[in-house]
């Protein structure tokens, strides 16, 4: 007689993410798998320095639209998107119409889903963001999904539509871009990748 199959291990559950310990928080929880988010330099660099274009959108709207606001802007918030999906995107924009306050730490799990999301790719992980996230993003109406690839340093913007993610926007790092849906401020791309602008308001 053959030896039986060892049985597969049980799917992981967002309970097994959140029991994780503190050196275990930069995981996400993708089609029941524990996966670890990677973040070298480069991706940290871009990270951080995308909060400068967004700053002016992150403020109570003015009602008239003589300035830009309205938003609240979140990185590694967790995210609980359908059972077996509860993600970290890199950053994360929400209308404080549609979410009036922010959690107050990022171990909380939102069940509002963004709408807008900036995922920047890191190498070990380019299958997990270009695909698997992209596609759960388009499966719950994620409406812009920004990709920003330190590799190539560029900037994808993409709009959702029934039938997929459509790229309305893409931009090398010497380009000057307004992307939806921030499109008041126009600004370098280079700016994610070590450059200054000094065309943004300070």
């Amino acid at each position: 007689m053959g030896s039986s199959a060892k049985n597969p291990d049980p799917p992981a559950t967002e309970a097994d993410l959140l029991a994780l310990p503190e050196q275990g928080r930069g995981y996400e929880l993708i089609d029941g798998e524990l996966v670890q988010k990677q973040a070298g330099f480069r991706h940290s660099r871009a990270q951080f320095r995308l909060r400068q274009p967004l700053e002016p959108y992150d403020r109570r709207s003015s009602g008239d639209g003589n300035r830009p606001g309205g938003w609240w802007f979140l990185t590694e918030q967790l995210v609980r998107f359908a059972s077996g999906q509860t993600l970290r995107p890199d950053v994360a924009g929400w209308l404080r119409e549609r979410l009036p306050d922010p959690p107050e730490d990022q171990e909380t799990v939102l069940q509002v889903r963004p709408d807008w999301i900036g995922e920047i790719i890191s190498s070990s992980n380019a299958a997990n963001d270009l695909v698997k996230k992209r596609r759960i993003y388009h499966a719950h109406g994620v409406p812009h999904c920004w990709i920003i690839d330190p590799r190539d340093e560029t900037l994808t913007v993409l709009r959702w539509t029934p039938d997929g993610y459509v790229g309305v926007l893409s931009a090398l790092r010497n380009e000057r871009v307004r992307p939806e849906p921030f499109a008041a401020v126009e600004w370098l791309v280079g700016l994610l990748f070590g450059d200054d602008d000094d065309g943004l308001p300070i």
